[in-house]
């Protein structure tokens, strides 16, 4: 069955369909109940799954997630949300040193399936700490998955997924792509969840890369708010006769870099795009492992485009801030002299 729903909705759908097939998926956060959370992302799930599994919480980051460990030590699966990205960080010490090492430190015996929603990122003209790009933050810890989706369909895929998977997972909304719409296969991941080893096959391929857009000459990597971005550069691109490949990384801890360096190798030229600083972040990384993995093959040296290094923005200067089209074809341009 195919449906046509906004991101935000897709997420709702898919929260839906793991309390359905799940008694013990709880959800829990500020403001989510009766509301429906700041972007209605929950909207009607209190009512039909009752206060007793859709939980309002005290404005206390730290406390939910806290709460989340123990009751994942009974059995439960948690999916909490933090309201906006910057409120995480009273929370940063539980997720660091405690939710992502207790699988390690118990060698295996306690799992900690917890799922962090996180509405990330700007483009929404929003105030100070309501539009950070956390992620580089948090995938330098060892035991989280940190997964972002591009797209109605892997919105509704990778929560799902995310809530099946044994590990801890952040997952990363962006809040400017809420809106968009896109069709739905409603009906796929409950047939890979309900097979024998849905759980393996639902965590492998939350951890992989998809070819978003086919091209030959460069290949342009993205994930989460910037994918958007990148193929509308790919389509400008395409009309001066540059045929560019998108690449949405879906995944950026574990870095599916196998699938960037395969396309690497094929195109010879990369450029990363995110909206996090450019300077120790996700794209840095990627780099380096294309560079080490792909250098025989590089017509040019990665290039990224990011944001700056410096606090966001306040939302009359943002546009400035975040990687647009133009910024994105400059750097294209820049690979495609070599």
């Amino acid at each position: 069955m195919t449906e046509r729903l906004t991101m935000a909705g897709a997420i709702n759908a898919g929260l839906r369909a793991a309390m359905e097939r799940d008694d013990k998926v709880l959800l829990m956060g500020e403001d989510i109940g009766a509301l429906g959370g700041v972007f209605r992302v929950t909207d009607g799930l209190h009512k039909d799954f009752g206060e007793h599994r859709v939980r309002d919480t005290p404005l206390a980051e730290s406390g939910i997630v806290g709460t989340a460990i123990g009751m994942a030590m009974r059995g439960y699966r948690s999916v909490i949300e933090i309201q906006f990205d910057g409120f995480i960080f009273p929370a940063y010490n539980q997720i660091t040193t405690q939710l992502a090492k207790m699988h390690y430190r118990s060698r295996g015996d306690i799992t900690l399936p917890i799922v962090i929603r996180v509405p990330f990122a700007g483009g929404i003209g929003a105030v100070e700490h309501h539009s950070e790009s956390v992620e580089a933050l948090f995938a330098h810890t060892a035991g989280l998955r940190i997964v972002s989706p591009a797209t109605p369909q892997d919105a509704f895929d990778l929560i799902q997924q995310s809530i099946a998977c044994p590990d801890p997972v952040l997952f990363l909304e962006p809040k400017a792509r809420y809106w968009d719409k896109g069709d739905v296969d409603t009906q796929r991941v409950a047939a890979q969840l309900d097979a024998p080893d849905g759980e393996a096959a639902a965590t492998a391929e939350m951890a992989s890369a998809r070819i978003a857009r086919e091209g030959a000459h460069v290949t342009l990597v993205a994930y989460g708010p910037t994918v958007r971005v990148a193929l509308q550069a790919a389509e400008v691109a395409a009309a001066d006769g540059t045929d560019v490949e998108v690449i949405d990384l879906r995944s950026i801890s574990p870095l599916d870099s196998d699938a960037v360096v395969r396309s690497a190798k094929r195109t010879g030229r990369v450029v990363v795009v995110h909206e996090a600083p450019t300077a120790f972040g996700a794209g840095a990384e990627l780099s380096a492992r294309v560079t080490e993995q792909a250098f025989f093959h590089l017509h040019a040296p990665v290039l990224r485009v990011g944001g700056f290094h410096t606090p966001y923005p306040g939302n009359t200067f943002e546009h400035h801030y975040l990687p647009d089209i133009d910024r994105v074809l400059d750097a294209v341009d820049r690979v495609m002299r070599h």
